[in-house]
């Protein structure tokens, strides 16, 4: 089943900032390049942490897969080896 899909009503920033603003054009372009440029540099920023913590989350998970399974395998990787070498001399 497919969701209902909501319109929503979300106005443009451009829009909204050149129906309440009272200022000559060249001015209110200078604002919304402003506005904009915040909002950009804004967006990066949490995108960026956004990431950062993601990524963090996965290497600590990552790292603990891989460190339970060398826990495991390592002692029987080890046995087998010397075992191996040791049997091959006295044999």
């Amino acid at each position: 089943m497919s969701e209902p899909q909501l319109e929503l009503s979300i106005p443009v920033l451009t829009d909204v900032i050149r129906a309440t603003a009272g200022s000559p054009n060249a001015e209110l372009e200078a604002l919304l390049a402003e506005l904009q440029l915040k909002l950009a540099a804004r967006t990066f920023k949490l995108t960026d942490e956004l990431l950062r913590s993601t990524f963090a989350a996965l290497e600590a998970t990552v790292f603990e897969q891989i460190s339970g399974q060398l826990r495991r395998q390592l002692p029987e990787l080890i046995d087998a080896t010397l075992r191996e070498h040791f049997d091959g001399r006295t044999g």
